[in-house]
């Protein structure tokens, strides 16, 4: 019985000590965890967070006067897709999308957005869009993240296509910097579903893409003109 017991302890101390060791692992992960949980959200380009913002996160440079621009300049506009689209989307469709297809898509996704902005901007003698930069120019980077779209149109000779949209949704990061300068002035991210997924409505041909993707970047264009426009009239009343 002696040499049981011996027997159950040379085997067991190790294991206990594995626990105890994992125990405290999952202690310090928790504790860990639970302060950076307590702290403010860390801000490395000393943006302040805009309250009641009619985005998801909004981040804006207390000190920047958004009044002086009159210009703006768009730079081309950077997409990505949700993380293994193009897999997830072949395997349950018999038209088979190719890695062109993935990047016409894109390009045709970036060139809507850049028009609709530019439209938007510019409508009812607004900001002029320019190529240039200057003091009075206001930089805009933009990136359409995350993207997640249904079946693509393929239809056609060219395979060309903007995008189609029976449900899915996409996520807008864009940044602000003062063209002369080059300092960040502004950020915000907002994520949006491009059409409600149990809609009925199905959408195949380049021209219904078109029009819902126009309608969605131009929600997103009028939120940066109401902003603009309110920071030049606020200007103006002071």
């Amino acid at each position: 019985m002696r040499n049981l017991s011996i027997y159950v302890v040379g085997i067991s101390a190790p294991i206990i000590g594995g626990v105890i060791l994992l125990f405290m692992l999952f202690a310090f992960a928790a504790s860990t965890a639970s302060a950076d949980e307590s702290k403010p959200e860390i801000n490395y380009d000393e943006l302040e967070p805009i309250e009641n913002s009619r985005v998801a996160k909004s981040f804006i440079d207390p000190d920047a006067d958004f009044s002086v621009y009159k210009r703006v300049q768009i730079l081309k506009t950077y997409v990505a897709f949700q993380e293994n689209w193009r897999r997830d989307q072949n395997r349950e469709q018999t038209q088979k999308i190719s890695a062109d297809d993935v990047e016409r898509i894109k390009e045709d996704v970036a060139a809507l957005f850049e028009e609709v902005f530019t439209e938007v901007l510019e409508a009812d003698g607004g900001f002029e869009v320019v190529d240039v930069k200057g003091e009075d120019v206001l930089l805009l980077r933009a990136a359409i993240i995350d993207l997640d779209i249904a079946t693509p149109d393929l239809m056609g000779p060219d395979r060309s296509t903007v995008f189609t949209t029976t449900s899915g949704a996409a996520t807008l990061y864009i940044e602000f910097f003062d063209s002369e300068s080059g300092r960040i002035i502004g950020r915000s991210t907002h994520r949006q579903a491009l059409r409600d997924a149990t809609s009925s409505v199905s959408l195949t041909n380049r021209a219904m893409n078109a029009a819902e993707g126009r309608r969605v970047f131009k929600e997103w264009a009028d939120l940066l003109r109401t902003f603009l426009d309110e920071q030049y009239e606020n200007k103006k009343a002071h």
